[in-house]
């Protein structure tokens, strides 16, 4: 079994909490963020509740990974999606309200439990997963505070 791997990043957004949670629960919102070549896939109704399943695609052309995760553990203003595929693991989401903003942390742990997959993710990935999260965080950043904004 190879050892886990934590990625967090965070990001301090001028909204509340309820609007940038909205961004994560909202299947519509998460796309407008999410990296143009990953698909969020509900199986079954879209829900963010705990035992609430979806599919995550990574697009290439000639190849399609898929991570199947559910909804692990949730409270107001956390959620955190289990998964199993080419990766296993958690991938956390917590919204902390401050003074004036929210600070948003996103936590992927995970392991590969392939070697071949491990080398290959480890050799070529994983400095672009981790800018990739950080890139997603300030499309979602974007996304709550023109929300906010308008008051939507």
């Amino acid at each position: 079994m190879s050892a886990y791997q934590t990625f967090e990043q965070s990001i301090a957004i001028k909204a509340s909490a309820i609007v940038v949670e909205k961004c994560l629960t909202d299947l519509d919102l998460m796309h407008r963020w999410l990296n143009p070549a990953l698909r969020c896939e509900p199986i079954g109704e879209w829900s963010t509740q705990i035992g609430s399943q979806s599919r995550f695609v990574i697009q290439f052309p000639f190849w399609q990974p898929t991570l199947t995760s559910v909804v692990i553990e949730r409270e107001p203003g956390l959620i955190v999606w289990g998964f199993k595929g080419f990766f296993t693991g958690r991938d956390r989401w917590e919204c902390n309200p401050e003074l004036d903003s929210t600070r948003l942390v996103n936590r992927f742990e995970f392991t590969i439990p392939n070697p071949v997959v491990q080398f290959g993710f480890n050799t070529f990935a994983a400095h672009w997963t981790q800018q990739d999260m950080q890139a997603q965080l300030r499309r979602l950043k974007q996304v709550a505070e023109e929300i906010y904004l308008s008051g939507k």
